[in-house]
């Protein structure tokens, strides 16, 4: 369940494979020249950082995060070995580097999270399992039943929210609570404010 609570908090560390250039700098999006129009299709791919048709050549691979964290392991590229006319997807590149070092990164935010304690994990497990089913049996009853547990959220949330502002916590400490960053942590209480 913590994943999907990860997601919905604004994808605040959603993982993939970045690149640095020879130079160390991190490259901006690759452009595919289509022709005319007013949309220019781009990519932050690893494999469109392939040097050909004048795109910039990765020089190694690294883990890397939407929040902004960026591993510090670099696996580099071999270009000796390398096919030059072949697009680096159709390679066999080990990413499992830069992967591995992106799910210690989000192990470490999930372990920073506040816990639930196990009777309120359980609970939230049993009202799942009993609204997956009344959802195939009895829709109209799932329907009700969500409907007043949306009121039961946003009273509570919006409690929880209002309780937080008068203890004056800050955004950071929020933000590692969820699991999230500063920005979706601000989204994520605004929205019990202003549903």
């Amino acid at each position: 369940m913590v994943d999907r609570v990860l997601k919905a908090l604004g994808a605040a560390h959603e993982g993939s494979v970045g690149v640095l250039l020879a130079d160390g700098v991190e490259p901006g999006p690759v452009y595919f020249d289509v022709g005319s129009g007013p949309h220019v299709p781009s990519s932050r791919e690893w494999h469109a950082y392939d040097g050909r048709y004048g795109r910039p050549r990765a020089a190694v691979l690294r883990g890397s995060c939407s929040c902004g964290w960026r591993g510090a392991a670099e696996y580099p590229l071999d270009w000796a070995v390398l096919p030059h006319d072949k697009p680096l997807y159709e390679v066999d590149v080990d990413l499992s580097g830069p992967i591995a070092d992106y799910e210690a990164h989000v192990s470490v935010i999930r372990d920073a999270a506040v816990p639930l304690p196990a009777e309120l994990t359980g609970l939230l497990t049993d009202l799942v399992r009993v609204l997956d089913g009344l959802a195939v049996e009895e829709p109209l009853v799932a329907l009700k039943a969500l409907a007043d547990v949306r009121y039961v959220i946003a009273r509570t949330g919006q409690d929880a929210v209002y309780e937080l502002a008068a203890r004056d916590v800050p955004i950071d400490e929020v933000a590692t609570a969820l699991g999230t960053s500063e920005a979706a942590a601000r989204r994520y209480l605004d929205d019990y404010l202003h549903p």
